[in-house]
């Protein structure tokens, strides 16, 4: 089907950051989530005809306002906590915001160039190669894993397909049904209509069937009683040794009173202090908490005895044992890429404990009692394929954040949509500890059982449920749905081959 996308420059500077816009507005906290469909309705629009040259400008646009609406809450650790003028944080954000809008430049100019020609290429490659970049942001340069399009429907129908597909096959759904809106709108043929109605209502109502479905068990009548210590410490005081007793005063006064529970978890970085140095307050209260048979997480800056080294770790005290060090980084708020350049730069570049090292892969699980926890340092959470790699064979997700870096801003709410997909995804309660909000306890279908407010010192108290068994999601992880993604694109550009060679042979 030949289609014309009349598009006169002046338009496409407006609608391509329109459409890239409309991701953001589907996801936490607007969570208009048909807006994610029609941005990629208006994307297949925009590349339907358009030169690759045409596409890399376009795609460019789109992601400058996907990334430029959904991720500039940067601004806030630049300027505010790493202490840069307004002018200086406003650049150094557009920069990160452009630099990663390239990703999407590439992806249209692969899309116009190698997809489009293929037999089924806007209907099935259009949401394949989607689904291949976003994977590709998941690891590319240590992975930027935010704002995929699948996790606007967290409560959608095809949130069933979840536990199987993970969100990366909710995100190929989503991109399908714009792609199908769009193909529907410019058909002349009523049997064409028709045929994407039914893609569409097959896989929307598929979702809907499988939502119901229970993929894990229940392993005891008995829930586990937990609490999660919100300190609400202000960020310019965290690493300020003026104020480190007043903190650990606080967070004891705030954990007596759940002593006696099973788990109680404190937020990442909680106690300011390498844990070899923070023993003496550590040690009688890891005591106590023994004797009462409960277990306290949390997270802690921890070197290793002899070694230069030091991590963004997460221990098990009292009634647990086990520390756990972060695996994925974050550029410049954990190390600083080319830091023998930057370093000394600005004073963003020299932002407190901004030199951890990288964990060891496959480490194992905290022990809490008898059950066994997979923890997650802050963004950690968002990486799909870690969490369930470390999630096999555990009770029990636990992620602790200090989302504080990011203020008054949509970020956090952001970060909790994604830690919620993780609990659908792997069938799996999901403790999730943050400084000052948003603090949450998440059920093994994504739901929210309990949350504090953001900017308030709460204790925030419930209970657990212990799964058995494993999702699809949780045994395979992504491998099957980038595995069909990739093939599905192969086997199109074979037939597109063996198309041509027989038309070369006729002519």
């Amino acid at each position: 089907m030949h289609v014309e996308s009349g598009l006169n420059p002046r338009r496409v500077l407006w609608l391509a950051p329109l459409a890239g816009a409309l991701v953001t507005l589907s996801l936490a906290p607007f969570n208009l989530w048909p807006a994610g469909i029609l941005s990629c309705a208006l994307y297949s629009y925009l590349l339907c005809t358009c030169s690759p040259g045409q596409a890399l400008w376009r795609g460019w646009l789109f992601g400058l306002g996907l990334f430029g609406s959904g991720v500039s809450w940067v601004y806030v650790s630049i300027h505010v906590h790493g202490n840069a003028s307004v002018p200086l944080a406003l650049a150094l954000t557009a920069v990160f915001c452009a630099a990663l809008a390239l990703l999407h430049s590439l992806f249209a100019w692969c899309y116009a160039c190698l997809v489009r020609p293929l037999p089924g290429g806007m209907l099935d490659g259009f949401p394949a190669l989607w689904v291949l970049f976003e994977w590709l942001r998941d690891w590319l340069l240590t992975g930027f894993p935010w704002l995929y399009l699948g996790y606007a429907h967290l409560d959608t129908w095809i949130s069933g397909w979840a536990p199987v597909t993970g969100v990366f096959g909710l995100s190929f759904i989503c991109a399908l049904t714009g792609a199908c809106l769009f193909l529907a709108w410019r058909s002349p043929a009523a049997v064409a209509r028709s045929t994407y109605a039914v893609i569409v209502i097959t896989l929307w109502g598929g979702g809907a069937v499988l939502k119901p479905t229970q993929w894990v068990a229940r392993a005891s009548e008995e829930p586990l009683q937990v609490a999660i210590i919100q300190p609400n410490v202000a960020q310019e005081q965290k690493w300020d040794r003026r104020y480190y007793q007043s903190i650990i005063e606080q967070l004891a006064q705030a954990t007596d009173p759940q002593v006696g529970k099973d788990i109680v978890v404190w937020p990442e970085s909680a106690v300011p202090n390498f844990y070899q140095r923070a023993r003496d307050f550590l040690d009688p209260l890891a005591a106590r908490a023994e004797a009462a048979g409960t277990t306290v997480i949390s997270g802690i800056p921890y070197r290793p005895p002899g070694s230069r080294d030091y991590y963004n770790s997460m221990v098990a005290l009292g009634y647990g044992q086990g520390a756990y060090h972060k695996q994925r980084l974050v550029p410049f708020g954990e190390y600083v890429p080319l830091e023998d350049w930057l370093r000394g730069t600005i004073e963003f570049f020299d932002l407190p404990m901004s030199a951890f090292s990288q964990g060891p892969a496959r480490q194992q699980p905290l022990r809490a009692g008898a059950y066994r926890v997979a923890p997650f340092v802050c963004y950690e959470i968002a990486y799909a394929s870690l969490v369930a790699e470390q999630a096999r064979d555990t009770d029990l997700l636990v992620t602790v954040s200090n989302d504080t870096w990011f203020g008054n801003s949509i970020g956090p709410l952001q970060h909790l949509q994604i830690a919620r997909m993780r609990g659908r995804e792997n069938g799996r309660y999901v403790l999730r500890a943050t400084n000052n909000g948003v603090s949450a306890i998440i059920d093994h279908q994504g739901r929210i059982i309990a949350r504090t407010e953001r900017f308030q010192q709460q204790t925030l108290v419930g209970e657990a449920e212990v799964m058995l068994g494993e999702t699809p999601f949780g045994s395979f992880g992504n491998t099957p749905i980038i595995t069909a993604c990739g093939g599905g694109l192969a086997l199109m550009a074979l037939m597109y081959i063996g198309f041509w060679r027989d038309e070369e042979r006729a002519a």
